[in-house]
C-alpha cells in the first residue's frame, strides 16, 4: 500500500491564506541562496510570521501545536529532564498522556534529540510543536537554573552546606537567594492562573500551595529553616510591620510579572508552626469581565440586567467566601458606569480601581466603617451605592435608609441560598417592613470549573448514582450526550480551566414582600420563589451540565452532595 505524500509547507500556508504562491516561489529562491529551510525564508522575508509557520509544520508532521502563551507545564514535569539537556535542546515536558510522555519541540526534523531523550529518560515519547521564540522566552522566565525554584532551594542548600562558619552569609529576607526564592514562588502562581498562594508553617516545613480555579494544589515544600526568611521577604514587600509576630497584618504588592502590572493583597496570620502568609492574586482583567461572561442563562441574564437598572432598592448576592460576589457586583457597576451618574463604593479592602468611580476604603481603626462611609456618601448626592458586604444591623439600616431615598443599592451577604438573606437580615434585628419595602431582589452564587476546551470529550458513562443524586430525572437524560475533559498541557491535566457562576436569582414579588413582613420561615419564602420562576442553583448547574459546560462530578463537589451518593 502506498504510503500517504505529506504536504509541502507552502502549500498548506497558501491554503490558509496566509502567503501567496508567488511569495512561496520568492521564499525558496532565498531558501537556495542563504541554505536556509522555506520556513525561515518565510520568516526572514517578512512573508510569514514565525506562529504561522509553526502551526503549518505541526500540520504537515501531523503533531500537536503548543502554544506557550496559554499552556503551563506543570512544575513536578519539569524535573524529568534537567535544566541543562532543557536549554541546550529547547525541549519541554507536558506529563503522561496515554503512557507516553509528551514532549514539546521546536525542530519536527530534530530526531538525534527525540533519540537521545527517549534513551535518556526510558519513556515513548509524543512530540508536540511550539515556536522557537515563545519556547526561549519561557526558558528564560520560568525554567533558567536562577529562576527554577527547586533548583534555587537547592542552590541555598548546597551553599550552606558549603559554607564556611556558622554566621557566614547567613540567609535573612534581604539576601538575594530569598529574594529571588519569592519572586519565582509569585511568577509560578501567576503563570499557572493561581488565584492564592499560601506559604503554610508546618512542624518540620514550609508547605506552598497555590489555588487554580478553586482547588488548592500543593507545589513542593520549602525547608523550614528558610520560613523566617521567606515570610519576613513576603511582609516586608507588603509593608506588614516585622515587628508583630502575635497579631494579624495586611498589606499590599504591587508588581510586574510577564509584563503585566499586578496587585497583591497580603494576609498574614499568626499559627502554632508560625506565621501563615496569603496572596491574594488581583490580577486587572478579572474585574472588567462583562455580565455576559459571568455564567447566566439566557432568562437569568435578560431579569439581572432588567433589575441593575432599576432606580432604586437593595439589590443582594449572596454565598460563601470565594463563591465570586464581589466580581458579579463588578460587573454590574462597570456596567452602569456612565459619565451621568455618580457612583460611590465603600469597600474592605477595596481590590479593584475603575476609572469613574468614587472607591472608598474601610478603616476601622480610626472608626472609618461601612456605617460611617454610608452616611457620609448620601451626602455626596450618588445615583448608585455598592457597600461590599452588610455585616451588621447598623450597616443592613443605613443601606436599606439609603435604598428607601431613591439610591440603587449593591451589596453582599453570607448565607447559602437566595430566600436565606429575607431571614438573615430579621434575625440581624432589621425590621420585617424595610426588608419586605427595600430589596428588590436577592442572587445566590456560587462558581463552578468548566470543562478545557482543549481536551473536551464525550463522556460515555457518568456514575448513574452522581445524575440521581444530581436530580436528574431518566427522560432528562435519555439520549443526551455528556462531556468531560481528557486532561492536557492547558489545563495542567485537571480537565478543567477557567470558572463560571451558577445562579439561583429571587426577584422580589407581592407574594415573598408580604411573607418578609409576617416573618414566615424560610421553606414557605423559598417555596414560593420557586412558584414564581426562581431556578436553584442546583438546577442552574443541571443546564450547565446538559450545555456541555461542567461535568457531573464537578457540581457533585460544589454542592457537596457526594454524601448523599449511595449504592
Amino acid at each position: 500500500m502506498a504510503r500517504k505524500q505529506r504536504q509541502r509547507l507552502g502549500e498548506i500556508l497558501v491554503k490558509w491564506g496566509v502567503v501567496t504562491q508567488s511569495g512561496v516561489d520568492e521564499a525558496l529562491e532565498h531558501a537556495r541562496a542563504e541554505s536556509l529551510r522555506i520556513g525561515e525564508a518565510l520568516i526572514a522575508l517578512g512573508l510569514a510570521d514565525e506562529e504561522d509557520v509553526t502551526k503549518a509544520l505541526a500540520t504537515q508532521y501531523d503533531m500537536e501545536y503548543i502554544d506557550l502563551d496559554r499552556n503551563v507545564v506543570v512544575p513536578t514535569d519539569l524535573h524529568l529532564i534537567p535544566d541543562d539537556i532543557i536549554k541546550r535542546h529547547l525541549v519541554l515536558p507536558l506529563g503522561r498522556e496515554n503512557e507516553k510522555l509528551k514532549i514539546v519541540i521546536t525542530d519536527p526534523l530534530d530526531l538525534e534529540t527525540l533519540d537521545m531523550l527517549r534513551f535518556r529518560l526510558n519513556f515513548d515519547l509524543e512530540p508536540c510543536l511550539a515556536s522557537k521564540s515563545k519556547m526561549r522566552n519561557y526558558i528564560e522566565q520560568f525554567i533558567r537554573s536562577d529562576m527554577s525554584l527547586d533548583h534555587q532551594v537547592h542552590l541555598m542548600e548546597e551553599g550552606e552546606r558549603n559554607g564556611a562558619s556558622e554566621g557566614d552569609e547567613k540567609l535573612d529576607e534581604d539576601s538575594a537567594p530569598i529574594i529571588r526564592l519569592v519572586t519565582m514562588i509569585i511568577g509560578e502562581a501567576v503563570k499557572m492562573r493561581a488565584s492564592d498562594i499560601h506559604i503554610e508553617p508546618m512542624a518540620n516545613r514550609v508547605r506552598v500551595r497555590y489555588r487554580v480555579d478553586g482547588v488548592c494544589l500543593e507545589r513542593d515544600n520549602i525547608p523550614k529553616r528558610m520560613q523566617g526568611p521567606v515570610i519576613n521577604r513576603f511582609k516586608i514587600m507588603a509593608g506588614i510591620d516585622l515587628a508583630e509576630r502575635r497579631m494579624p497584618g495586611d498589606g499590599r504588592i504591587k508588581m510586574s510579572v510577564s509584563g503585566s502590572d499586578i496587585d497583591f493583597r497580603v494576609s498574614s496570620l499568626p499559627s502554632y508552626h508560625g506565621e501563615s502568609v496569603v496572596l491574594r492574586i488581583l490580577r486587572p482583567d478579572s474585574a472588567k469581565l462583562g455580565i455576559q461572561s459571568l455564567g447566566f442563562e439566557a432568562d437569568n441574564y435578560a431579569q439581572f440586567q432588567r433589575i441593575i437598572r432599576r432606580p432604586n432598592g437593595v439589590f443582594l448576592v449572596t454565598g460563601p467566601t470565594g463563591s465570586g460576589k464581589t466580581t458579579s457586583l463588578y460587573a454590574a457597576i462597570n456596567e452602569l458606569n456612565r459619565p451621568d451618574r455618580k457612583i460611590i463604593t465603600a469597600e474592605d479592602p477595596v481590590e479593584y480601581n475603575f476609572t469613574g468611580i468614587n472607591q472608598c476604603q474601610v478603616n476601622e481603626s480610626i472608626g472609618l466603617t461601612f456605617a460611617a462611609i454610608l452616611r457620609s456618601m448620601l451626602r455626596q448626592a450618588p445615583n448608585i451605592i455598592l457597600v461590599g458586604e452588610i455585616r451588621d444591623m447598623e450597616v443592613a439600616e443605613v443601606a436599606i435608609q439609603a435604598a428607601l431615598t431613591g439610591h440603587l443599592v449593591f451589596s453582599t451577604l453570607h448565607t447559602n441560598d437566595a430566600p436565606s438573606a429575607i431571614t438573615r437580615l430579621i434575625d440581624m434585628g432589621v425590621k420585617p417592613f424595610l426588608v419586605a419595602s427595600s430589596i428588590q431582589a436577592v442572587m445566590g452564587q456560587r462558581l463552578i470549573r468548566i470543562i478545557c476546551q482543549d481536551c473536551k470529550e464525550v463522556y460515555p458513562d457518568p456514575d448513574p448514582r452522581i445524575l440521581r443524586v444530581l436530580g436528574f430525572r431518566p427522560d432528562e437524560i435519555q439520549g443526551r450526550t455528556f462531556y468531560r475533559g481528557r486532561g492536557c498541557s492547558s489545563c495542567g491535566g485537571s480537565g478543567y480551566r477557567g470558572r463560571q457562576g451558577i445562579f439561583e436569582l429571587m426577584e422580589m414579588n407581592i407574594s415573598i414582600r408580604e411573607m418578609a413582613f409576617n416573618r414566615a420561615p424560610l421553606n414557605e419564602i423559598r417555596k414560593t420563589a420557586r412558584a414564581a420562576g426562581m431556578r436553584g442553583l442546583l438546577e442552574d448547574g443541571r443546564t450547565k451540565i446538559l450545555n456541555g459546560v461542567t461535568t457531573p462530578d464537578e457540581l457533585v463537589r460544589i454542592t457537596q452532595a457526594s454524601d448523599l451518593i449511595t449504592d
